[in-house]
């Protein structure tokens, strides 16, 4: 894992993931799962499936993996992290992937907004000159994304598949 720098905010820091802190990534992982509208939420097991594996797996160990977090007195609140993985919003094998969430009731305060620019400029910094993600096509955050400047280059039936060029 990739040193950030320590950014303090009127109510959260935004810092780096530390190596003892990984076991949180599948947490996030799991708050990361999109639920429609009046959609039931999956077991918390499903992070254990291969497909979903890819985004903590060995975490820290893999070029590209990078993650920082936001912290509001002392509890871990949000994350954001990357790693160039087979996964769903994979383009090729220079080019980290993002992952990020919060816990629901931090959501919408701007602090996913400034978890996702912190990344970009650590990712930026570290010589790449792009990033992706996929995201449901009903996901309030493909506005997040595209304000952070992202641009959808593909799509499926359910997803975008958007990049951003740093």
């Amino acid at each position: 894992m990739n040193a950030g720098n320590i950014q303090m905010n009127q109510h959260y820091i935004i810092r780096s993931l530390q190596k003892e802190e990984v076991i949180l990534l599948k947490d996030f992982l799991y708050e990361a799962i999109f639920l429609p509208e009046g959609a039931k939420p999956p077991a918390r097991e499903i992070v254990e499936r291969p497909e979903l594996q890819v985004y903590t797996d060995g975490f820290g160990s893999q070029k590209g993996d990078n993650c920082l977090v936001a912290e509001i007195g002392g509890r871990v609140v949000g994350a954001v992290w990357t790693r160039i993985m087979e996964d769903y919003g994979h383009i090729d094998n220079d080019t980290p992937s993002f992952a990020i969430s919060l816990y629901q009731e931090y959501r919408g305060q701007g602090i996913g907004t400034e978890l996702m620019k912190k990344m970009l400029g650590l990712l930026k910094t570290q010589g790449y000159t792009k990033a992706s993600l996929a995201v449901q096509k009903a996901n309030y955050a493909v506005k997040m994304y595209r304000q952070t400047g992202f641009e959808i280059v593909g799509e499926n039936e359910e997803e975008y598949i958007m990049v951003c060029r740093l």
